[in-house]
Parts: structure tokens; C-alpha cells; sequence
């Protein structure tokens, strides 16, 4: 049978459109205070960012690629159960309790609010009328998958690209200012900061969601073959990633150079808004929540995408489409009435369960060195839980508990990345019993 191939341009509309899912409104934000912050450190810096924040999610799209076409069957390779208890809480916790409903409020904030007088400001009614425009726009272009290739690849993309280049080509033309002193954290170890920085841009979760996207992309496209798929994927994969390594170096310059006009900042939407201001006046403000409000709106849809198909495929009597108004609607009504309780709730989830997903995406391009024992998965997992526990905790705010007081002594703990030695030496330890015991490999290694 004849198998089918892409050309250049369909996996570019592709790579564009997966680069459009992964810069959200906090991927426009986080390079900014990078690069205020690094100042004089900063190329050192925003290389440490671009390998966690760019390169970690590059290889989640090709892990979920390769282990099989979504997150639940790379986690079953520890144990099925395993597999659906993680797949189920990371869609949720990076879907509607999270990152869906966070996408029309930072579009609000940033680009309605602004603009709403100080009665205005008050009221709940222009969030909600926000809310609910902007969660029937999602829901009516993520209704049909096979074409969010081209409503986000050749329309959304190209507008968030223009958008972008006019914020920050002022700051190359007419520079702000020069880098500043690197602030704590960045004058010692630049590198490592930023390497920190990027790995808690969480978007290495974000890939293996919106892997499933761009997989069932490239197969309405009839192209199923699996080294063939992978190929796309990763080619595609390139070219969002090329896109997000100009934008965050873009944006840490401008940030970098912007101390001597706006001053120092407590957030990158803060150095946004007034270099933006800074930069084109009045229009300055237009500029950025235009650029906010299309960086959240391809996000939004690629997460109730990705979710509806997830579920629609675990629970089948309940159909995609439903699925997109059940999530759409849910997260409207989260984003007007509780979306900072569940922030206090998602976040540590998030951080608990992030170690764990970089440990399997890690463990798939190693899959055929170690032959697939599943002892090696639960090894590396089983620390590696213990640690996300105890960050979920302290991320919660419960720091002087037994366990984080237990790990204290584990290296990098600080950092955030306490899980990386214990999840080495428990990979270590179950490969050695696996091939102690000549314990083979599970069939779902194979998947």
C-alpha cells in the first residue's frame, strides 16, 4: 500500500500551528523578566531558558510520537492504571481546571481592562460577556479538527507573528536603553537560573496535550505509518521550535534593554505593557492586547481540542463535539468565579505531576538502550512521585511537613529539580533488578 507523504508546506502549516499552541499569554511573559533581570548575563541566561523551555517540550511532541499517538499509553509503560490515573489528572489539571479558563482572563486583564474605565472596572458583567465571547469563538473553531489545521496554521499564526514583530521591532530599531546589572540568581549562575526558568514554564505537559493535536493532524493529512508520522512530527516539531526560540530572544532583549525607560518590574506583562506604552503611545496598549488575546485564543482552542478528543476517546458513548461545548462552558464559568481558589489548587498538581512527565519523555528516547523493562519506568516514576509530592506540597503551602523536611538534603532541591538524582538512581536500581530477575518487558513497552 502506498503511503502517503506530506509536503514542505503542510508540515509547515503544521509546525506553525503547534507553534502557535505553545505560546500562550505566560510565554510572552516570562522572556521579558528573564531578560530584565539577567541584564548583562543575558545570553547565557536565555540559552539555559531555551533548553528547558523550548527544548523539553520539542521532545514530548516526539515522545507521545513515538510511543504511540497520546500521553496514556507512554504512562501505561509504567502500568496501565498508572497510565489513565496520570493521563486523567494531566488533562485536567492543564485543561479545564487551569489553563483553559486562565486564557480569557489574561486576555481580559490585558487586553480589555486596560481600556474599561474605573466604574467599568468593577463590574463583573464585561468579564463575563469577555468570557462567553471568547469561549464560543473556541468552541466554534475547535467543533471541527480537521480544519484547526488551517484556521490556527494559515490564519491565527500569521496574525500572532505580525502582531509580535511590530511590539518588538521598535525595540531593535530605537533600543530603550543597554542591559543592567543581572539581578540575584543571575550574577553567579546565569545559566542555571534560566535553565530553572524555563523548565517552570510547565510547557513540557503542554506538549504531550497538544501532541494529540498535531498526530491527528498528520493522519487526516493520510499519512499513518508510524516511522512516518514520527518523521513529520518532528520536523514540524522543529519549526515551532525555531519560532519560539526567535520569539523568547526577542522579547528577553527587550526586556534586558527596557530598565532605563520603564524601570524595574515585578512581571514580564508589567515590562509588556510599558515598553509597549513606551515604544507607540496609546497604540502601544492596542498592539500588545491584540498580541495577548491571539497568543490565548490559539492556546485555548489547541487545549479544548486536545482534551475533548482525550476524552471522547476514554469515555466513547460522549462525542467530541459535545466534549469541546462541556469544557468550553465549564471554563467559562470557571475564569468569572473561581479561577484563583483553583490556582491554589492546579498549580501544585501541575508541579507535582511535571517532574514525572519529563521523566517519561526522557525514558522514551532511551526506550530501546534499556530494552523497555518496565522495572526501569517504575523506578525512575516511584522517586520521582515522591519528590513531585513533597514540591506539590510546599507549592501549596504546606513547607515545614514531614516530607519536604525529610528531602531536604537531596541535591538541587532548592532549584526546584530535587526529583533528577533519585529518578537517575531508581532508573538504575530497576534495571538492574530487571536484569537480575530476567524480568522481560511488559507488552505496553512496545506501544
Amino acid at each position: 500500500m502506498k503511503q502517503h507523504t506530506l509536503s514542505f508546506s503542510g508540515i509547515l502549516t503544521i509546525g506553525l500551528m503547534l507553534f502557535a499552541l505553545f505560546l500562550g499569554a505566560g510565554n510572552l511573559i516570562f522572556p521579558p523578566l528573564l531578560g530584565q533581570q539577567a541584564g548583562e548575563h543575558l545570553a547565557l541566561a536565555i540559552i539555559g531558558f531555551l533548553i528547558t523551555g523550548v527544548g523539553l517540550p520539542l521532545l514530548g511532541v516526539i515522545a507521545i510520537a513515538q510511543s504511540g499517538g497520546d500521553p496514556q499509553k507512554l504512562a501505561s509503560r509504567v502500568h496501565p492504571i498508572f497510565g489513565i490515573i496520570f493521563t486523567f489528572t494531566l488533562y485536567l489539571a492543564i485543561g479545564p481546571f487551569f489553563g483553559i479558563p486562565r486564557t480569557a482572563t489574561v486576555s481580559y486583564e490585558i487586553g480589555v481592562l486596560p481600556f474599561l474605565s474605573e466604574r467599568f472596572m468593577e463590574s463583573g458583567w464585561f468579564l463575563f460577556l469577555f468570557s462567553l465571547l471568547f469561549f464560543t469563538l473556541t468552541a466554534l473553531l475547535s467543533l471541527n479538527p480537521s480544519r484547526l489545521v488551517n484556521r490556527i496554521g494559515k490564519i491565527l499564526t500569521p496574525a500572532l507573528i505580525i502582531v509580535l514583530s511590530v511590539l518588538v521591532a521598535g525595540a531593535f530599531i530605537t533600543p530603550m536603553g543597554d542591559p543592567g546589572q543581572p539581578a540575584a540568581g543571575y550574577q553567579d549562575s546565569p545559566f542555571f537560573t534560566g535553565f530553572i526558568e524555563g523548565y517552570l514554564t510547565l510547557d513540557a505537559i503542554a506538549a504531550l496535550v497538544f501532541a494529540i493535536v498535531v498526530i491527528t493532524a498528520i493522519k487526516e493529512k493520510q499519512v499513518h505509518d508510524r516511522k512516518s508520522i514520527v518523521r513529520v512530527t518532528i520536523f514540524a516539531g522543529l519549526i515551532a521550535a525555531a519560532g519560539l526560540v526567535l520569539v523568547y530572544i526577542a522579547l528577553s532583549q527587550l526586556g534586558a534593554t527596557s530598565i532605563s525607560a520603564v524601570g524595574e518590574q515585578t512581571n514580564g506583562g508589567a515590562i509588556l505593557s510599558a515598553a509597549a506604552s513606551y515604544l507607540y503611545g496609546s497604540s502601544g496598549a492596542v498592539i500588545l492586547g491584540l498580541a495577548i488575546t491571539a497568543a490565548c485564543i490559539t492556546t485555548s482552542i489547541g487545549l479544548v481540542s486536545s482534551t475533548a478528543t482525550y476524552f471522547s476517546r476514554l469515555l466513547p458513548r460522549i462525542s467530541y463535539k459535545a466534549f469541546v461545548f462541556i469544557f468550553a462552558g465549564f471554563s467559562m464559568i470557571i475564569s468569572n468565579i473561581g479561577l484563583t481558589q483553583l490556582i491554589a489548587f492546579s498549580v501544585p498538581v501541575l508541579v507535582m505531576i511535571y517532574p514525572m512527565a519529563i521523566v517519561l519523555i526522557l525514558l522514551t528516547f532511551l526506550h530501546s538502550a534499556f530494552k523497555g523493562y518496565q522495572a526501569v519506568y517504575v523506578g525512575a516514576i516511584i522517586p520521582t512521585f515522591i519528590v513531585g509530592v513533597s514540591d506539590g506540597l510546599a507549592a501549596a503551602g504546606f513547607t515545614g511537613n514531614f516530607l519536604t523536611s525529610s528531602l531536604f538534603f537531596l541535591p538541587l532541591m532548592e532549584q526546584g529539580v530535587g526529583w533528577t538524582v533519585p529518578a537517575i538512581a531508581g532508573a538504575g536500581i530497576g534495571l538492574l533488578t530487571a536484569i537480575v530477575l530476567k524480568h522481560p518487558s511488559k507488552p505496553s513497552a512496545d506501544q
